[in-house]
């Protein structure tokens, strides 16, 4: 999503004016930030944004006001996320590609992926994931397996998974078979789709 589009879903929240306002605030000021990125989530409200899909109006709102920003986006995201909570957290993790911060936002997420948050774990493996070094990757991939967080939303899964992973997941794969336990399908199917490569 590009932040026009967030702009453009966001036209239904409860409150228009106010997200209006506080984009020009922080823009004009950004230490305002402090004050309206918390409030995104009682002034915009949390539902799903139907014109964004994977997004929540409170998330879309944070995001736009972190893009709203003039200059230190790398610092203002991390400030937000080290100092917020869960929902402020995800949406951190979801602005980092629209944001001019290059790899500065790594570290956040590799902070998501130690976490048992869930959702944290699936917002860190976005389209900003790119920055993640192989190694890294993989294991939050590997994660997600194990925590039961689709693979769906995994950001260039086909792109990025290779044979090392392929070995990684059907160890496990033989794991959870000996043990008695299911293997999930989405798992299964992207196992089947790297052997299938492999043996091409």
């Amino acid at each position: 999503m590009t932040p026009d589009q967030l702009r453009a879903a966001l036209r239904g929240v409860p409150e228009p004016d106010w997200l209006d306002e506080a984009l020009r605030r922080v823009a004009a000021d950004p230490a305002t930030i402090d004050r309206f990125f918390p409030a995104a989530g009682r002034r915009c409200g949390r539902a799903p944004l139907p014109g964004a899909p994977g997004w929540s109006a409170d998330e879309a709102a944070r995001a736009l006001l972190l893009t709203a920003l003039p200059t230190d986006h790398a610092t203002h995201a991390e400030t937000r996320y080290r100092q917020g909570d869960a929902a402020e957290k995800r949406a951190v993790l979801k602005a980092l590609p629209l944001l001019p911060v290059g790899a500065a936002g790594t570290p956040l997420l590799h902070d998501a992926i130690r976490t048992n948050d869930t959702r944290l774990l699936a917002a860190a493996l976005g389209p900003y994931a790119r920055h993640l070094d192989p190694p890294a990757w993989r294991q939050a991939v590997l994660k997600c397996v194990f925590t039961g967080v689709p693979l769906a939303v995994v950001h260039d899964l086909d792109a990025r998974a290779d044979g090392e992973l392929a070995a990684m997941l059907a160890s496990l794969a033989a794991e959870r078979q000996a043990a008695g336990r299911a293997v999930p399908a989405d798992a299964t199917d992207l196992l089947t789709r790297l052997r299938d490569i492999q043996e091409a």
